[in-house]
This record gives structure tokens, C-alpha cells and sequence, in this order.
């Protein structure tokens, strides 16, 4: 069954104990949280000290998803903080990879990141070292944006990559994840990053919401 992982970028920080209980309450299935430098990308967002904030709070597993133009400076510091799963973008590092190897020889899942306009060919020959490939579906930095629709024929071709080589990569998805874009790809996503799209700023509680997803994913795969 799929799982769903709440980006943090889309809590209120004023509230962030009250925040991570209600995440608690919902049974996420772990935290998503972007790193961004404002150079990779126009944006910046949460670093270590936002992290070690979350790990005080919460004992909800997490990710770390590195927007970073030089990730490779910067990942013994961020597996130090002890997330489950690292991504790194396929457009970043020189050595690619080299960089995913480095990521699982810390004991950590190894994640690919890959941005709407970006050539698959370019994950094609890392996929032996990579736990997770996380498609883009919006073009990263910012909450709020739209679907980009191609993102459906690239997890398609991403599957049949992960066949060909006979590898256990995962596919996750980020970006404008909404109730319609779940019930698609249930039967091909590991992993959704929730936003404002299909959790956030709901009438309902963070609880309810889920609980929604998930009827909506289940009778996706039973029909």
C-alpha cells in the first residue's frame, strides 16, 4: 500500500509541537522535509536546526530532500540527523553516482530526485545504487503550484526502466499531489509527498483528510 509523507514546508512553525501531534494523530507514514539553498532553486527553506526541532517533537520517521547545488558538501551533516531516506537531485551532483552510494553506505535509503524538464536517460545508469527515484511533478521551490501533467508517462517509463534492469527501485511523487493525481498512480507510487493540495489547509482535520486518501487509494486498488 502506498504510503504518504506531509511536507513539512506546509506547517504552520508558530504551532509546530501542536503541528507534528496532529500528524501523529493521522498516522503519516513519514515526514517530508525540503532543504532548499536559493540557488539550486529560487527558495529557501529548513535546515539542520528545523530539523532537530522536528526529532525533539515528533518520533515520526523522515526524509530529507537536499535542493541543493552541492549536496555531496553537505551530506554528512544531514545524515548525522538521522533520517530514513536522503534525495539528491539527478541535476546536482557531478558524480552521481558516487553520490548515491556515499548516502547508502551511511545506512541511509537513497533518493533521486528528477525535475519535469530533465531527460530520464539521466537516472538510467544510477538506478542499481537508488532506493527511491522521486519524480517532480511541479517544478521545485515553492508550495502551491500546478500539476504538470507529464509527470504519469514518466513514472510510466521509469517503471519500465526499473523492469529492463530488474532492479527494487521505489517511485515517490511530489508536487500539487491531489486526491485525483492518488487514485491514478496508487498502484505505482511508494511514496505521495502531501502539500496543499491533498492535505493542507482542508476544512477537516489532518486525521480525516487521511483517512479520506487512504479509502480513495484502497478502492483504487480493489477496482
Amino acid at each position: 500500500m502506498a504510503k504518504f509523507c506531509p511536507s513539512m514546508m506546509c506547517v504552520d512553525f508558530s504551532k509546530l509541537a501542536q503541528e507534528l501531534k496532529e500528524l501523529e494523530k493521522a498516522n503519516v507514514d513519514m515526514l517530508h522535509i525540503d532543504v532548499m539553498d536559493g540557488h539550486f532553486v529560487p527558495n529557501f527553506a529548513l535546515g539542520p536546526e528545523d530539523i532537530k526541532a522536528i526529532r525533539e517533537l515528533s518520533d515520526i520517521d523522515y526524509d530529507v530532500h537536499l535542493m541543493l547545488s552541492n549536496p555531496d558538501q553537505f551530506i554528512d551533516l544531514f545524515a548525522s540527523l538521522g533520517p530514513k531516506l536522503m534525495y539528491v537531485h539527478a541535476e546536482a551532483p557531478p558524480h552521481l553516482h558516487r553520490t548515491l552510494g556515499n548516502i547508502q553506505a551511511k545506512g541511509i535509503q537513497s533518493g533521486l530526485a528528477i525535475n519535469p524538464g530533465t531527460p530520464l536517460s539521466t537516472i538510467e545508469d544510477v538506478l542499481d545504487v537508488t532506493d527511491v527515484v522521486l519524480v517532480m511533478s511541479v517544478n521545485p521551490g515553492f508550495a502551491g503550484q500546478a500539476f504538470i501533467p507529464n509527470a504519469y508517462s514518466r513514472i510510466e517509463r521509469i517503471i519500465s526502466m526499473i523492469e529492463e534492469q530488474g532492479v527494487n527501485t521505489k517511485i515517490a511523487i511530489d508536487g500539487a499531489i491531489s486526491p485525483e493525481v492518488i487514485e491514478k498512480l496508487q498502484d505505482k507510487v511508494e511514496y505521495f509527498v502531501l502539500g496543499t493540495a491533498g492535505l493542507f489547509g482542508k476544512d477537516k482535520s489532518y486525521a480525516e483528510t487521511m483517512d479520506d486518501l487512504r479509502t480513495l487509494g484502497q478502492q483504487s486498488v480493489a477496482a
